[in-house]
């Protein structure tokens, strides 16, 4: 039988020999690669300028994963971004990197594109009537690692301001090798959330010695 780790990314003496039991166990008890570590949930209704995610366990994890559920705006026509604190430092100079696509239900398309911009997407643009929310989700990668750049990926789906679907889907870099420590996720041109709900989670690896 293999060796099951009890620690956190610690399966040891993998022989790839796992049972169906085993693997199940693992799962539930959070070992397994690809689990998920909920590291602080935030939910809000009523008008805050922005969230921010500072004990992100950058040193545990080099991959996150953030999930946000029907965030509103106060003000129409605003989408849903993300700036980096490198150590404990807010970054808001336009060195970030993205490249997404716009889908849009009444046709219209998008390409989002720019090498000097001061904040990552995470969505297209929202409306502030009933019903038109934003909900997203977003991957990042090595942001505890001082020698790597940090990037993101993510897919979001809003109720724009027009009261038609939107699909946005692309990803981003922060094209300096830091340690990231925190995330802060805002609406665009500093304005003010009205509700959501935002989960950031670690995930789990196995690592074989």
């Amino acid at each position: 039988m293999p060796y099951l780790g009890t620690q956190p990314n610690d399966v040891k003496k993998n022989t790839g020999l796992y049972t169906p039991s085993e693997i199940l166990q693992l799962t539930k008890d959070g070992s397994w690669g690809g689990s998920l570590e909920l590291i602080q949930e935030q939910t809000f209704s009523g008008a805050v300028a922005a969230v921010d995610f500072t004990a992100i366990k950058e040193n545990v994890y080099d991959v996150h994963y953030l999930q946000i559920e029907n965030s509103g705006n106060v003000t129409d026509n605003r989408r849903l971004t993300c700036r980096f604190f490198e150590g404990g430092v807010l970054e808001t100079a336009s060195v970030y990197q993205i490249a997404t696509q716009v889908v849009r239900a009444d046709g219209t398309n998008d390409e989002v594109k720019n090498t000097g911009i001061d904040e990552l997407r995470l969505s297209d643009n929202t409306g502030n009537a009933t019903g038109e929310k934003a909900n997203s989700y977003a991957y990042f990668y090595n942001l505890g690692n001082s020698s790597k750049y940090s990037f993101m990926t993510f897919q979001s789906i809003v109720g724009n301001a027009s009261g038609t679907a939107s699909m946005e889907f692309g990803g981003g870099v922060l094209p300096q090798a830091s340690t990231v420590d925190g995330i802060r996720v805002l609406i665009n041109d500093d304005t003010n959330f009205s509700s959501f709900t935002m989960k950031l989670y670690g995930v789990k690896q196995i690592w074989v010695t």
